[in-house]
């Protein structure tokens, strides 16, 4: 095998690569700036929405990828069969050596990028479905004034779900964990156990819920309860030993409504403020 063919080849299609890649990023941020949003203060955020857009960027990414791949192999296979004469014939050997040792560097990091994005993907996936599913399960619970919120943002972290009307306000979180032949999980205190060796602590829901509380104070002018809900689809809850938590499935959500209390119920100009407060919040465009 030729060295300096070799190397003349891949240093040809990998200066070609750098440039598709730079010409496409420039490209991919001169579109973004061109495109304009319809009715930003009307559209809502959804059920999932900031998985799918990490989704929506992984897949951007991979393509990029392989996209990059290919160019480098269609270059490098048609330099390396038709290579230029002598344009590489007076380098020296050192440099050819080094070009083909930052090739071999460069594909591996490209394969590990690669293998990552997939990786990350195929995680979000089930996140994404798990996420989804949970959020049109809510859209049923519709009486007693409710409406409900997707990803809503606070200072102790987004909030996957919220759900708002006379009977009080209630966060949903989504723990996403696929189920196998025994899909029973129990929740004791605030420790939820997936099995022997999966228990996982839903204490985190708890301060959303109270950050929650604090900040829908602020807007109505009094106290308020916030309950956490924790949603597993997919999985069957065997048993619960909690007052502070309800754990639920994407099938039976609608147990919520029946957990309640009377000091928790709000009065119609109460939800009216709240909802209004989280609709600002979950605006798609907000900000931007």
């Amino acid at each position: 095998m030729d060295l300096t063919t070799l190397s003349g080849a891949a240093t040809i299609a990998l200066a070609s690569t750098l440039i598709f890649l730079l010409v496409l990023k420039s490209w991919t941020a001169f579109a973004k700036s061109t495109i304009s949003t319809n009715f930003p203060e009307s559209i809502m955020l959804e059920a999932a929405q900031r998985i799918r857009d990490k989704l929506a960027k992984l897949s951007h990414e991979q393509s990029v990828y392989l996209v990059s791949a290919l160019v480098f192999t269609v270059v490098f296979c048609i330099f390396y069969l038709i290579p230029p004469t002598e344009m590489f014939d007076d380098v020296p050997r050192w440099q050819l050596i080094l070009v083909l040792v930052l090739l071999v560097i460069a594909g591996i990091f490209f394969s590990y990028q690669i293998i990552q994005t997939v990786v990350a993907k195929r995680k979000l996936v089930f996140c994404r479905d798990a996420n989804m599913a949970t959020g049109h399960a809510l859209q049923k619970i519709t009486a007693n004034q409710n409406r409900v919120f997707y990803d809503v943002p606070s200072a102790a972290g987004t909030i996957d779900n919220v759900i708002v009307g006379l009977h009080g306000v209630y966060t949903v979180s989504v723990i996403a964990r696929k189920a196998g032949k025994n899909n029973r999980a129990s929740l004791k205190g605030d420790r939820l156990s997936f099995s022997e060796k999966h228990v996982v602590s839903v204490k985190r829901s708890a301060t959303k819920s109270e950050q929650l509380a604090r900040e829908i104070r602020k807007a109505i002018g009094h106290d308020i309860r916030v309950r956490s809900v924790i949603a597993i689809p997919g999985w069957e809850i065997e048993s619960q030993q909690s007052s502070e938590f309800l754990v639920v499935n994407e099938r039976n959500l609608a147990m919520l409504t029946g957990w309640k209390d009377q000091k928790d119920y709000l009065m119609n100009e109460d939800v009216d403020a709240i909802q209004k407060l989280l609709t600002e919040r979950c605006t798609r465009f907000s900000g931007k």
